[in-house]
């Protein structure tokens, strides 16, 4: 936790002297490294309930540095991405993907015909609390790769000829950290949601 040392690590503005008043967005970004934290297993519910209310009524960014002092920095490099309110993925016939460390929007727009769109949750770079996707999907598939923390509503979509497969979370009592609202219309074609696979290494 904090050692009194002058600067913050793996905070806003990197190097920030702790007696510095923090600011709505200081909090904002704390709170939000919290929620990644949680959903990866680092913090239980409680903890996360804690320090967000901490967080919230931090007046310096010593008092967040203590928040987030035991958690990887790594959580907090999302901080230097672009982060964006809408992104649009429009293809026929092709595949598109989202990996590792994609930066999760506010909202996708996504229309597709007779091709394959993945979104892979397991180690991207989540900022908001819901992503709302928009879906226009004629034929193919959108797949949901999800993780403990990110859960799925799909009741908005309208289906026609089409279907629905989604795995139940394992780890129900998780924090949840982002919550995707499915909405729009899927025509011959399916929507599969499912946790990352196992492996025995």
């Amino acid at each position: 936790m904090a050692d009194g040392s002058s600067h913050v690590s793996g905070l806003p503005g990197v190097g920030t002297e702790l007696g510095l008043r923090a600011s709505h967005a200081d909090r904002d970004q704390v709170v939000d490294v919290l929620r990644v934290a949680a959903g990866d297993g680092r913090l239980t519910a409680e903890e996360l309930d804690e320090r967000v209310g901490a967080a919230l009524t931090a007046r310096t960014m010593g008092e967040l540095a203590v928040l987030t002092a035991d958690l990887p920095t790594a959580t907090a490099s999302w901080g230097a991405a672009e982060v964006k309110d809408v992104v649009r993925i429009e293809q026929e016939g092709a595949s598109t993907r989202r990996g590792e460390g994609w930066v999760v929007p506010r909202r996708m727009e996504i229309r597709s015909a007779w091709g394959e769109v993945i979104l892979d949750f397991t180690q991207a770079v989540i900022t908001y609390d819901t992503l709302r996707l928009d879906l226009d999907i004629r034929g193919g598939s959108l797949k949901l790769l999800t993780r403990p923390g990110v859960v799925v509503d799909t009741d908005a979509l309208v289906t026609n000829y089409a279907k629905i497969k989604a795995s139940r979370s394992a780890v129900p009592e998780t924090p949840v950290v982002l919550r995707v609202e499915v909405a729009g219309e899927l025509s011959f074609g399916q929507v599969v949601v499912r946790p990352p696979r196992r492996f025995g290494r």
